[in-house]
């Protein structure tokens, strides 16, 4: 007998569908499809193939703001990538212990975070370290740190990991969260059976609940990647377009938005900031990829 056709879930997705190939999919295409031409003054498209991708790559006035961006990015995303996800770590494995009083408490202001807007953690930021205003040098000199105060965010050589740990105090909740929800997934039956046989709680944490976890880990690891090498508000917000001081903090993302929309005395190319735009999705496309391939499908072997 012949099945008929969904057409109730056929319905059911198509407002979905829609709305990701309105929003989505088309702004994708047209992208790519913009990287291949250039526009002249008169507004006139020119089809040139590979061009505007070997001026980004090889041209020395954009070559060498694409690769100092670049070199920002993974440098952002190492420090967020080995500060974060094992602070997160660790507090879900602490959260997730049996016994801990206010434990939602804690789960709820470490989250909190990443609820507010990334404009008004910038300018928070702004004023907690600010050489004139701020509030850091006088909290340093209670302990007797004083001395050690620097104006991070004004320096080319500490902006941008101060940048980094500013991401990782707002966002350290999201990763946080997904562990917690692994390990409390944990059947209780593996950790009491482990506890039968004499094994101690840090025996059963590296031999039994991290290794059930694994690919939450993984998940957490292209989540940071992704993330990071979109980053872009938290930047825009402190640092401004200009990415300061001296494009120390410049990121693919605010390199980005000067190249398309301009910025002071840089005039906005579409389709110089297509190509920019599309590099960067090669990357990121690049990096899942490397990671489904090649380390996802040895994690599935931990999965429970």
């Amino acid at each position: 007998m012949k099945r008929a056709f969904p057409w109730h879930i056929a319905v059911f997705l198509a407002p979905a569908f829609l709305i990701y190939t309105v929003f989505s999919a088309l702004p994708l295409l047209d992208t790519l499809r913009l990287g291949f031409f250039t526009t002249y003054d008169s507004g006139h498209q020119t089809f040139v193939g590979l061009a505007n991708y070997i001026k980004l790559l090889t041209d020395p006035d954009w070559s060498a703001g694409f690769w100092n961006a670049m070199h920002n990015n993974i440098k952002f995303f190492l420090i967020v990538m080995f500060v974060q996800n094992p602070i997160a770590l660790l507090l879900a494995a602490l959260l997730s212990m049996h016994g801990v009083r206010g434990a939602k408490g804690y789960q709820t202001l470490i989250f909190l975070p990443t609820l507010l807007s990334v404009v008004i953690i910038g300018f928070i930021w702004q004023l907690i370290l600010s050489p004139l205003w701020g509030v850091s040098e006088k909290l340093m000199g209670f302990v007797g740190l004083a001395d050690w105060f620097q104006p991070w965010l004004g320096d080319e050589s500490s902006a941008l990991i101060t940048l980094s740990l500013i991401s990782v105090w707002q966002f350290v909740g999201v990763p946080m969260m997904l562990i917690y929800a692994s390990l409390i997934a944990i059947p209780d039956e593996i950790i009491e059976a482990a506890r039968i046989e004499g094994a101690s709680s840090w025996h059963i944490f590296w031999t039994i609940r991290l290794p059930l976890i694994l690919p939450t880990l993984g998940l957490v690891t292209i989540l940071t990647f992704v993330g990071n090498f979109n980053a872009f508000d938290l930047i825009y917000a402190v640092k401004g377009a200009i990415a300061g001081p001296n494009y120390s903090t410049d990121l693919l993302g605010t390199f980005f938005y000067r190249t398309f929309f301009g910025y002071q005395s840089q005039i906005g190319s579409p389709t110089m900031g297509a190509a920019v735009a599309t590099t960067m999705f090669l990357i990121i496309l690049s990096g899942v990829g490397v990671y489904f391939y090649f380390i996802q499908r040895k994690l599935q072997r931990f999965a429970f």
